[in-house]
């Protein structure tokens, strides 16, 4: 069977991007099946792509080829890379957008096989030129090492992505991601806030801007229609909502708005 291609991209919709990538990968592999993990990534957000890849990968089959463009530095000498890690294959830019799967990482490739790309290359859209056609060779059967020498994982460039930490009695986290409905997805994991907790989940305050709610609930309806709720979604993070409402709007809270735990 041939192995599943994801693409996770920020070019939207609006334009031709996404679809000439598959049109790309169908014609160098005609059994390839490619399945949009999104395109709606913010424009040059390496952190957010970091996030959504390392929340993702894991629901699909082993072997599956996952392909990440978000390239602020498309057309310079950064690095195309590939890794094998966790059992699946990351094709995507050296710049950081691995960070989350690096620990997870048994090989890595710098992708520089010329033969493997679309010519010419254009120095704006290495995703139709180079990560699509490298992908299409990889799902019909190429070899992970014959798309460039291997390379040290420990040389691939990492982010500093924001964590939580404690501030005196407090933990304090921040909002990274804000989805299609308005919730305010923050970088406190269950784990961490368990710990800080001890798992009582019933006195745990949750403040951000002027809101406090006391108490995590365990779904969005656990408040009536139009009131805050805190809980864990399904990424495992703390999440700030409003049932049937948009949390972001409503609050006015965004990327960046500072969230705090307190007992």
């Amino acid at each position: 069977m041939t192995p599943l291609i994801t693409l996770t991209t920020d070019f939207g919709l609006s334009d031709e991007y996404a679809g000439v990538m598959k049109g790309v990968i169908y014609t160098r592999c005609p059994g390839a099946t490619i399945v949009d993990l999104t395109h709606g990534i913010r424009p040059q957000e390496v952190g957010q792509a970091a996030r959504v890849i390392a929340s993702a990968y894991r629901y699909f089959p082993l072997n599956t080829i996952h392909v990440v463009v978000v390239d602020p530095g498309v057309g310079s000498n950064r690095r195309i890379i590939l890794l094998e890690a966790a059992g699946h294959l990351f094709l995507a830019p050296d710049n950081g957008v691995m960070t989350l799967l690096l620990p997870q990482t048994s090989k890595a490739y710098e992708v520089s096989n010329s033969d493997l790309f679309l010519q010419p290359v254009s120095h704006t859209f290495h995703g139709r030129d180079i990560f699509a056609p490298v992908a299409a060779h990889l799902a019909c059967n190429l070899p992970p090492h014959s798309t460039g020498r291997e390379i040290a994982s420990q040389s691939l460039v990492s982010l500093a992505l924001p964590t939580p930490a404690l501030y005196g009695n407090s933990l304090q986290g921040a909002v990274t991601d804000i989805d299609h409905f308005g919730n305010l997805i923050t970088n406190i994991d269950r784990e961490t806030a368990h710990r800080f907790c001890a798992g009582d989940w019933r006195k745990l305050r949750v403040s951000a801007g002027a809101l406090t709610i006391t108490g995590v609930a365990t779904a969005y309806n656990a408040v009536a229609i139009d009131l805050p709720v805190a809980l864990f979604g399904s990424r495992d993070l703390l999440e700030i909502g409003i049932y049937q409402g948009n949390a972001s709007k409503k609050l006015q809270l965004g990327l960046d708005s500072k969230v705090s735990l307190s007992i």
